[in-house]
């Protein structure tokens, strides 16, 4: 089915490696025009006629501002902003010994970071509001924040405060620029990138996650990519203010035995 995605412009956040970068292949097969945002080094990506790199630190507005500036001046109004970036901190660390520097920097990566995305993406829109058709943001979450992650509140705290205040406040909001704009977020549940490598390389921790999941299976950064590619798409037309979970059907129970 035809996505209507050719020739749009998306801005994808953390693009150069896992996730963000499987979202980057797909977009580009797609058609579209995309600018890759990294943080620190584009790894992987390589510049070519419909992709911009462009490097920003999160936590900085003029930095942030300058990436938005640069991917309108190349590619003209960014149509759909996919929100990817955010750290996870590998060490598994109880709230009764976390420092507010850890804290303090999750939130402010994970959160404060999107924040000052959407704010520079709703800007760019207000400006060039006549010339998109269906303009979305998607926040990619974690099904840490629906169902917490013990020894990581950092993270669940900021993911659900992204894919519940942000993109329930944010729906209402870009309608206000835009009549057919629309918010979502993607829940993923285990994938197997960089950042979850670690936990990953342990069979009893790979073992009990299998052993929730109806599907039995760590998602692939594609599988992410897919549910993000369908929110920006014409075929989620109608649909704004959702969470779609990319899980394997995993629930909060033992479906089969390890």
């Amino acid at each position: 089915m035809e996505t209507g995605l050719r020739d749009t412009h998306v801005f994808i956040t953390g693009a150069s490696g896992g996730i963000g970068l499987a979202m980057v292949e797909l977009y580009l097969a797609e058609g579209a025009r995309v600018t890759a945002h990294y943080n620190t080094d584009p790894r992987e990506l390589v510049k070519s006629e419909r992709l911009h790199l462009v490097q920003a630190d999160v936590l900085s507005e003029d930095a942030v501002r300058s990436a938005v500036q640069s991917a309108v001046e190349k590619f003209g109004v960014i149509e759909h902003i996919v929100i990817n970036h955010g750290i996870w901190i590998e060490d598994s660390v109880p709230i009764a010994d976390m420092t507010l520097e850890q804290w303090n920097r999750t939130i402010g990566v994970d959160l404060t970071g999107a924040f000052l995305f959407t704010r520079e993406y709703l800007r760019q829109l207000r400006e060039n509001v006549d010339n998109v058709s269906t303009p979305s943001i998607v926040y990619i979450g974690s099904t840490a924040g629906i169902f917490g992650e013990e020894h990581h509140a950092d993270y669940s705290s900021a993911k659900s405060a992204l894919m519940y205040g942000m993109t329930k406040s944010a729906k209402n909001e870009i309608v206000r620029i835009h009549p057919m704009g629309r918010v979502n977020a993607v829940a993923p549940g285990w994938v197997r990138t960089p950042m979850a490598e670690g936990a990953l390389a342990d069979s009893k921790v790979v073992n009990r996650v299998l052993s929730t999941m109806a599907l039995r299976k760590i998602a692939t950064p594609t599988d992410v990519a897919n549910a993000t590619l369908f929110l920006t798409s014409k075929l989620a037309a109608h649909t704004s203010g959702d969470i779609i979970e990319v899980t394997g059907g995993m629930e909060g129970r033992t479906l089969h035995d390890r």
